[in-house]
């Protein structure tokens, strides 16, 4: 889990007394789309309102501001790759049934593309919707579309898979379930709202049709906007603030270090960015018997704060040379921050964006639960592997979790107006 973290979702600017008067309204998702124009709220394309009429006796009245966030589907880029953390998350992987190839698999593109369009819009979805979104905004939904290995070979586009696609190498740490790893399609939901999250899923197994097949899918959660005084870099279930040195947008070569060149190899991947997908056991048991000196030497951080060892603020630049009174590194040779920070591994940076989840207590009382690992990276061969590598060959966290599944899935770019997700690729 390198250390490296994104500004968490925007904190709703509504006071909780009026977010909880304008929930009393009860108003309706109906209603809300009905009076977009009326309320002053911006929530899509034109024609959200379709099906969609208010009862006469309703009264307009506006949603909390968490609500109202809307994150755009078409653009530069897919959804779901910069936005801030979300509180709610669902992985999901698909296999092509038996017999579909590049043809159904471009209608399923351009089914679900229309589809996340209109979900993050704040709209139905286009058939038989199930109403688990009704009376709810948009909520941040993104939803974004990726290819795995196996992909190509299915569609008889193997010429067409990019090198940086190659399987990753096994690391130590690695106890992987092959059922829950990779996949020909991969799909990531977010959304700052559980019902409105779960909605997304459910239209989009829906839309799989006959055309593919659930291979896996994960549930994971993140803090909730508003939850803290201010935003700041979220927690995961160790405690420990997680992803202080996470490449920001505002750096100048951040689209060099996360997104693929737009006269990059292969072109449909222009714009696009690879996803290193890992689900990480946290054994909570033996690292809950660390006392917090001993948890704090293991990542090189404070857990109160996320400052490093060495002094100051989260944001401090580490010292990796200062030593105590009796001659000993402050952070330690050994320290997970240390061994992640780009300038220990040839400049090798990765976005990371993950979700913590908590999938139940076994017989045992162990509970399993851990981090849903997402890193994003314009090549997983220089951003995630060797990273890795370096962590495997001596990381002090080691000890206390567990990779279980892992997936590498080539997302291209965002989709234009009028556009679906891969179209170049399967029509090109």
């Amino acid at each position: 889990m390198p250390d490296q973290s994104i500004p968490e979702a925007r904190t709703p600017d509504t006071a909780p007394a009026e977010n909880e008067a304008a929930s009393s309204q009860g108003i309706s998702r109906r209603r809300l789309l009905g009076t977009a124009g009326a309320t002053g709220l911006v929530l899509g394309t034109t024609g959200a309102a379709v099906g969609y009429a208010a009862a006469p006796s309703e009264a307009a009245a506006p949603l909390t501001s968490l609500g109202t966030d809307q994150a755009m589907f078409h653009g530069k880029h897919q959804p779901g790759i910069t936005d801030g953390l979300q509180a709610r998350g669902h992985l999901v992987a698909f296999d092509l049934a038996a017999g579909a190839g590049r043809k159904e698999a471009a209608a399923l593109l351009r089914r679900w593309s229309e589809t996340a369009r209109r979900l993050m819009a704040g709209e139905p979805s286009t058939h038989d919707d199930t109403d688990v979104a009704r009376d709810a905004g948009p909520s941040s939904l993104t939803i974004t579309f990726g290819f795995g290995h196996s992909f190509f070979a299915r569609t008889g586009l193997e010429t067409q898979r990019p090198t940086a696609l190659d399987p990753l190498p096994e690391f130590s740490s690695d106890h992987l379930d092959k059922n829950r790893s990779n996949g020909d399609l991969w799909v990531q939901i977010g959304a700052n709202d559980a019902l409105v999250a779960f909605h997304a899923l459910r239209a989009i197994q829906k839309d799989a049709g006959r055309a593919a097949k659930v291979r896996w899918q994960m549930n994971g959660f993140n803090r909730s906007p508003g939850a803290t005084a201010h935003p700041m870099t979220a927690r995961n279930l160790m405690g420990q603030i997680d992803g202080t040195r996470n490449p920001k947008p505002s750096e100048p070569d951040f689209d060099q270090r996360i997104f693929v060149p737009e006269k990059g190899e292969p072109a449909w991947m222009a714009n696009g960015s690879y996803a290193v997908v890992r689900r990480i056991r946290m054994l909570l048991d033996d690292w809950e018997k660390l006392s917090v000196k001993a948890q704090e030497d293991v990542i090189g951080r404070r857990k109160s704060d996320g400052a490093a060892l060495s002094g100051g603020t989260e944001t401090t630049a580490m010292d990796l040379e200062k030593t105590d009174a009796e001659g000993n590194l402050v952070v330690p040779i050994n320290a997970h921050a240390r061994i992640t920070r780009p300038d220990q591994n040839g400049g090798a940076a990765m976005l990371r964006r993950p979700f913590s989840f908590h999938d139940g207590i076994d017989a045992d009382g162990v509970p399993d639960a851990g981090l849903l690992f997402i890193c994003w990276q314009a090549d997983p061969l220089r951003g995630f592997v060797p990273v890795q590598r370096k962590l495997d060959r001596g990381d002090a966290l080691s000890p206390f979790i567990r990779h279980e599944s892992s997936g590498l899935f080539a997302v291209p770019g965002g989709a234009a107006e009028g556009e679906y997700v891969g179209q170049q690729l399967l029509e090109g």
